[in-house]
């Protein structure tokens, strides 16, 4: 396998006398492997309370100790396409234009490689979070892309096209099941669900990682001898969830939960060594696990 980092320019700021500035520009990194190849895709970054980590006071020397003493984590959002010479498939699709001005930047990420919308093949959802699934419509509530088939985890999608789930779900995250039931609802004839274990296309196998949201997928993607793990928001940073796993994340619907499959998929990952693609971790958010005496720490590609 072959690692690739690259910056992308994403063009030019603006036009007129205003040329002459910096082009804006985000790390890319790509994963080659055997014949198919994965690149990260940047949809920006979201602006989220601390508390969205962990409000737990235990959690405050390690986050002093990667730098994070504000009120307030920015983490990057990085969807995965995956090519195989046959399926152009996309893992997770942004924020698009209604969730925070600081993400929905996927469509500039795909004109910088040269994919167009219409060339995607496949879109499959970790999860229904805002993040990953509110891109997934057009400006005029069309399907975005419009030639792929879109596929979801069965128990994710019945979780979010549920209308009852916007009275059951906390407070803090009512807008996300409105906005889930929306666009699922728009989709729900092109959408095709599948189960625990399932291969969904060839050499890309489900696996359940629930806490995060009731159904979270990940999916681990094979290619002759090569394989990589998407995990979605199952590790949803690169500092706390490695150095605590087991300490209650206050992004995740159900924390304890999160917390039993986040230290059971970082065993996982650790004793497979295989590169892995996090939505939210660092620079291009490819890397892998490494133990660290009873905890991890995440190791990007370089």
């Amino acid at each position: 396998m072959k690692f690739t980092r690259r910056t992308i320019l994403r063009g030019a700021m603006a036009a007129g006398a205003m040329s002459a500035l910096p082009r804006l520009s985000f790390a890319a990194t790509s994963l080659e492997m055997g014949s198919a190849r994965i690149d990260t895709l940047s949809d920006g970054n979201l602006v989220l309370p601390l508390g969205f980590v962990s409000d737990n006071p235990a959690a405050k020397p390690i986050l002093e100790r990667y730098g994070i003493t504000g009120d307030a984590v920015e983490p990057p959002c990085n969807v995965t396409l995956y090519r195989d010479g046959t399926n152009t498939v996309l893992f997770d699709v942004g924020s698009g234009n209604d969730f925070m001005p600081t993400a929905g930047k996927l469509t500039e990420a795909m004109d910088a490689l040269g994919v167009a919308p219409e060339d995607v093949t496949h879109v499959v959802f970790t999860h229904g979070h805002p993040d990953h699934l509110w891109g997934v419509l057009d400006d005029f509530d069309e399907p975005f892309f419009f030639n792929a088939q879109h596929m979801m985890g069965k128990s994710e999608f019945d979780y979010w096209i549920d209308p009852a789930t916007q009275d059951s779900i906390d407070d803090g995250r009512k807008t996300f099941a409105a906005g889930a039931l929306r666009r699922l609802e728009t989709l729900q004839d092109q959408i095709a669900t599948f189960g625990d274990g399932e291969e969904i296309l060839p050499g890309i196998m489900a696996q359940m990682t629930p806490g995060h949201t009731p159904g979270h997928m990940s999916y681990q993607v094979k290619n002759g001898n090569a394989q990589a793990f998407i995990i979605g928001d199952a590790i949803v940073n690169h500092y706390l969830a490695f150095a605590a796993p087991a300490m209650a994340a206050g992004s995740d619907q159900d924390p304890d939960l999160g917390a039993t499959t986040r230290v059971a998929l970082l065993d996982q990952l650790a004793s497979e060594k295989m590169p892995i693609v996090g939505f939210h971790l660092p620079e291009g958010g490819l890397g892998h696990v490494e133990r660290d005496g009873d905890a991890y720490r995440y190791v990007p590609e370089v």
